[in-house]
């Protein structure tokens, strides 16, 4: 036994570790991406771009550029940031749900999911070389170049491109290397990086007349409730009983037991802000963009009918918001497969019959809690949006950020603690194991000990 304590010590540094550099890394890529978002594209005039985002405070331009963590008013490499991407997801999402052969890869494990994840790639590259052309031709057509000529044209594509490819993999590596979702943990460092700019604009605003005091105050107050509010709601699960019925496997009997099915009330968690934004912003983007030129014009007004705290935009933030926390819901969480799974594992949910009737009550629940949690997301992403329209006033920070934030910080906490609690269920493995052996030692060397003594006998 004396030998014990030098490998549960290497059990417990080597899950410490392992988490220690799984943070360092995420720390690293995070790093990485700050630093991309200061390196601008060759042959871009900062001042006329600079002029350019001034004239187009509190529009399109300004929600865009919070996505991408300032990269576009940088006019930055990464200027795309992860909406090609996103964009890529959502169109292969619907794909999945439209064709059954798509559908069927979904549901092949690990090698179908890889196949959908090569079509994603494919489409964030066509996706990403759309957009970079449409912004560097609106950025020659602006003036914004200082020499609008074929190699700047083919230097600002390949490079912003490359850029959006960049933060697509760099994404995927926190996924596999790190902690938490990459591309949420990539959209939260870029908001968080104009939170102190946003913050010290407020208090200048209200230095200079433009916001009263007191109304600045409200903002904040009501802010601090927001993120009370969206921790308590993210906090919030319904569980169903469910019991499993006395079952064998292998030499050993089970007894009947009960355990808790929880659900979240919010089960798409922050996807649905993301994807109604960038599908907003995508179009809305592209019509300014394309809107300077010739015979075009109509495309401005497209924009402006677009642009955040018009009536349309409201409504179609809102639909899409909506729209997508059933459509995310829907393809991750299928009562039907649910069913069949408590069925197999011989689960039942007490006074509902396995099967189809377990089915059709789990899709009332998630339908039920998607309703609700849907209209949650929306009141706390547009409620920023009719306060800007009551005070005729700017935010910099709009509810899809605060909530964007809140959810992927407590996400990424609550990742923490699963890899905390991983290393310490194997630390107690390991030291059970280790007692096991020891006694089974002991018993070994009591037999031989008292095997002897027979034999001279």
């Amino acid at each position: 036994m004396a030998t014990a304590a030098p490998a549960l010590t290497g059990v417990r540094s080597g899950g410490l570790s392992e988490l220690r550099s799984r943070l360092l890394f995420v720390l690293f890529a995070l790093l990485v991406y700050r630093i991309g978002t200061h390196i601008p594209v060759p042959g871009i005039n900062p001042d006329q771009l600079r002029n350019l985002f001034d004239a187009n405070q509190g529009g399109i331009l300004d929600i865009f550029n919070m996505f991408s963590g300032g990269a576009l008013e940088r006019m930055s490499i990464l200027a795309l940031g992860v909406m090609p991407y996103i964009t890529s997801s959502i169109i292969m999402n619907l794909l999945t749900m439209m064709y059954p052969t798509l559908n069927q890869l979904r549901k092949e494990g690990q090698a179908g999911r890889r196949k959908i994840t090569k079509y994603t790639r494919y489409g964030t590259l066509l996706i990403a070389f759309i957009q970079g052309s449409a912004l560097t031709g609106t950025l020659a057509g602006q003036g914004l170049a200082f020499s609008p000529s074929w190699d700047f044209y083919l230097v600002a594509i390949v490079t912003l491109v490359t850029g959006a490819l960049f933060m697509m993999w760099l994404g995927e590596q926190i996924n596999e290397r790190g902690v938490g979702n990459g591309i949420s943990l990539l959209i939260f460092a870029g908001i968080v990086s104009g939170f102190p700019g946003a913050v010290g604009q407020s208090f200048e605003a209200a230095r200079q007349g433009d916001i009263n005091i007191l109304v600045l105050g409200a903002i904040a107050a009501l802010g601090i409730a927001i993120v009370g509010f969206v921790v308590f709601v993210e906090s919030g699960q319904r569980r169903i009983t469910v019991n499993y019925a006395r079952r064998q496997q292998g030499r050993r009997m089970y007894q009947p037991q009960s355990h808790p099915l929880p659900f979240k009330i919010n089960m798409a968690g922050v996807i649905p802000a993301i994807f109604a934004s960038s599908l907003l912003l995508a179009p809305a983007s592209m019509a300014q963009w394309f809107g300077q030129a010739p015979n075009m014009s109509f495309l401005q007004d497209v924009a402006l009918v677009l642009s955040p705290g018009q009536p349309l935009y409201i409504l179609l933030f809102a639909g899409g918001i909506i729209f997508f926390s059933f459509f995310y819901t829907a393809l991750m969480r299928d009562p039907k497969e649910l069913a069949d799974d408590l069925k197999r594992q011989g689960a039942y949910i007490p006074g509902i019959r396995p099967g189809r009737q377990t089915a059709d009550y789990l899709d009332d629940v998630i339908t039920r809690l998607t309703f609700f949690g849907s209209i949650y997301v929306t009141v706390v992403c547009l409620l920023p949006e009719f306060m800007v329209v009551f005070f005729n006033i700017t935010l910099q920070l709009g509810g899809t950020a605060l909530l964007i934030v809140v959810v992927v910080s407590m996400d990424f906490m609550s990742q923490v603690q699963e890899h905390m609690m991983s290393s310490q269920y194997a630390k107690l493995m390991e030291r059970s194991n280790l007692r096991n052996y020891g006694r089974g030692g002991r018993a070994k060397a009591g037999r031989r000990g008292s095997s002897v003594p027979q034999k001279r006998r």
